[in-house]
């Protein structure tokens, strides 16, 4: 096998995942994309990164996106003499819409791209499997590499799945995006080992009934994204959030915590509809809003290529 000539490109959307009451499974692509580009050099390493992150991020092997290239190499028996990768970051880190997914995600796809006949060794579930062990769950990457809406998960065998399911087109969210970060980390580490039992059968309907709602019936995502697994526990890492969230819900919009926080994320009418606007006037002085599309593409070339 040999490397392409010249860089590849992709761009990677936000993603938003648990969506409420489907902790760890489901997750849905935003209209926000990171673009990346790559190509191999004869030697070294170089790492340019503009946007979120810029003057904060490794720019060595420890960038997450070259971990993910290093791994898919490694996958398709390669070891490219030099790499150059350029990111362009529109999605905020550490917020909760899937910044190290999209990372992840792009890196996986940028390796394959750059092998000659990479595709005839991967093919993408090889990718989501790469991409889920890196980030240790598929929740994000798998509607990162997608698109759209997707009910993933791990089988007993370590295995992951991915099925897409499909979203309303007139689906649309408006994110909620703090000042300050939450590491996933931290907001996992509030969570009980247990929880009862009534609990965990009230968040089995509602999260059956999301995807009813997401694909047909959008009166029905208020209900459909009641949570009762996750979400208040977290309070003591994101308390505004979690007060805007309750605002929200309390005058009948579907909102919710996005991924493990902060940014709240509520379901609306479309990015130009008047509810959409209406919405973004509800922002905390101090936050960013954005009223954004349901993305149907996952990662995808940029440019043509």
């Amino acid at each position: 096998m040999t490397f392409v000539d010249g860089p590849v490109r992709v761009t990677v959307p936000a993603t938003s995942a648990n969506l409420g009451p489907g902790f760890d499974t489901l997750g849905l692509a935003l209209d926000l994309r990171d673009q990346l580009e790559a190509e191999v050099l004869e030697s070294g390493l170089v790492v340019e990164v503009s946007g979120y992150g810029d003057g904060e991020v490794p720019l060595d092997e420890r960038h997450l996106v070259v971990r993910a290239m290093r791994a898919t190499f490694e996958r398709l028996g390669q070891n490219p003499p030099g790499l150059r990768l350029s990111c362009t970051n529109v999605i905020p880190h550490a917020r909760g819409l899937g910044s190290s997914s999209a990372a992840i995600v792009g890196g996986v796809w940028l390796a394959r791209e750059l092998v000659a006949g990479g595709h005839l060794l991967l093919d993408d579930a090889a990718l989501l499997d790469i991409a889920a062990q890196l980030e240790g769950h598929p929740d994000n990457v798998a509607p990162a590499l997608f698109g759209g809406f997707v009910i993933s998960g791990q089988e007993t065998d370590g295995s992951f799945f991915a099925v897409s399911g499909s979203v309303d087109p007139r689906v649309s969210a408006v994110v909620f995006v703090p000042a300050d970060p939450v590491s996933t980390e931290a907001a996992r580490g509030l969570l009980p080992a247990t929880v009862p039992h009534a609990d965990a059968a009230a968040n089995a309907g509602r999260a059956a009934l999301l995807v009813a709602a997401l694909s047909g019936r959008p009166e029905e995502l208020l209900r459909g994204t009641e949570d009762r697994l996750h979400q208040q526990y977290r309070r003591p890492a994101m308390p505004a959030s979690l007060a805007l969230v309750e605002a929200l819900r309390a005058d009948g919009v579907a909102a919710v915590i996005s991924g493990a926080g902060p940014t709240v994320l509520a379901f609306s009418e479309g990015v130009d509809s008047r509810a959409s606007q209406d919405l973004a006037q509800r922002c905390p002085e101090g936050w960013v809003t954005h009223s954004l599309a349901i993305s149907g593409v996952g990662a995808a070339p940029a440019d043509g290529r």
